[in-house]
């Protein structure tokens, strides 16, 4: 692999990138602070700050796995081109600004690998498809909200158990101490699995223009980089996707937050180590269903869980679409 891009417009396509983690932080702040905000535990504008910290410092916890496979594991790394890495960042980019504004709490994950999967296919076809590792990431799609819903609700009976003879008073005053480490469990593993994705996007591009060496890897200026930005992403917070996380799906109390964002923090740290890029938004609300389940099944609002479901299915296709189209019609790197 040789360069081919003069460093302006290198650089410019990793602003691109950064520009979708950003988003990525903006869209999903939702999922770090909705439970710990619906609780009234933290108010919104201190809940992003303590959000923000911990997504930054996840990099200090985690490995690199995930990176790796969006860099490698998704589409073939011989076909990846800048074109196809700015396809796949627009089809991500387009849908994650669609759902923000209509306050759908979609996947920023699933977006990048739709855009991947969009941009891949059009410059080279089913060829050019990694199934290893994309049967992987969407057999994760339908399993992380599902190991979310049965670790939150598994929790949620077992902590309601043990607190049977404490008043609601003392659950209460307990829980809201308890939902600070269970919100930055959360928010490290958000930062953890989300801002990977955008690692390996950048060392891929990298690797591609030969300035990577001879193997990939994730040069540390590329993850001080992503998780920054992360970090900023979520300092803006997401208000809309915010009130259907933390109120439109059910009533939350501390308890069930705690639950709920242990939950999710379960999940996402077994996925990141295993590699696996999941959906830290659908793993949340599987989570937060869960909890939801355990008091009483008419406690969830369905119809918004539907909603969000649906959302969850079109992502991938809707995403792809854009890409290709993108590849196809602005041939800017052609």
């Amino acid at each position: 692999m040789t360069a081919s891009l003069t460093p302006q417009f290198l650089i410019g396509l990793i602003a691109v990138a950064l520009l979708f983690d950003f988003l990525n932080g903006l869209h999903d702040a939702a999922n770090s602070i909705a439970t710990i905000v619906s609780t009234r535990v933290l108010k919104p504008q201190y809940a992003v700050l303590w959000a923000a910290f911990f997504n930054f410092i996840a990099f200090l916890f985690f490995g690199l796995h995930v990176a790796e496979t969006l860099g490698t594991g998704i589409i073939d790394p011989g076909i990846v081109d800048p074109h196809v890495i700015f396809a796949a960042l627009m089809g991500a980019i387009s849908w994650n600004l669609i759902t923000w504004w209509a306050g759908i709490p979609s996947s920023s994950s699933h977006a990048l690998i739709g855009g991947l999967v969009g941009a891949g296919f059009a410059k080279a076809g089913i060829a050019a498809m990694e199934w290893s590792g994309l049967t992987k990431a969407i057999v994760a799609i339908f399993l992380s909200p599902m190991v979310g819903f049965v670790l939150a609700l598994i929790l949620m009976v077992v902590v309601a158990w043990c607190s049977a003879r404490s008043t609601p008073f003392m659950v209460d005053s307990a829980f809201r101490i308890l939902q600070f480490g269970s919100a930055s469990l959360y928010s490290l593993g958000h930062g953890g699995n989300d801002a990977q994705k955008t690692m390996g996007i950048i060392a891929i591009l990298l690797f591609s223009q030969g300035y990577g060496g001879d193997h990939f890897h994730v040069p540390l200026w590329v993850v001080l980089a992503c998780q920054t930005a992360m970090a900023l992403g979520t300092l803006m917070g997401g208000w809309r996707i915010v009130r259907t996380m933390g109120s439109r799906i059910t009533h939350l109390n501390p308890m069930q937050g705690f639950c709920a964002e242990t939950g999710g923090a379960l999940t996402l740290f077994a996925a990141t180590a295993l590699g696996v890029p999941v959906s830290t938004t659908h793993t949340i609300t599987g989570a937060i269903v869960g909890v939801g389940s355990a008091r009483r099944l008419s406690a969830v609002r369905w119809n918004i869980a539907s909603s969000i479901v649906v959302a969850w299915i079109i992502t991938i296709p809707a995403a792809a679409t854009v890409a290709a189209l993108v590849y196809w019609l602005v041939p800017i790197f052609h």
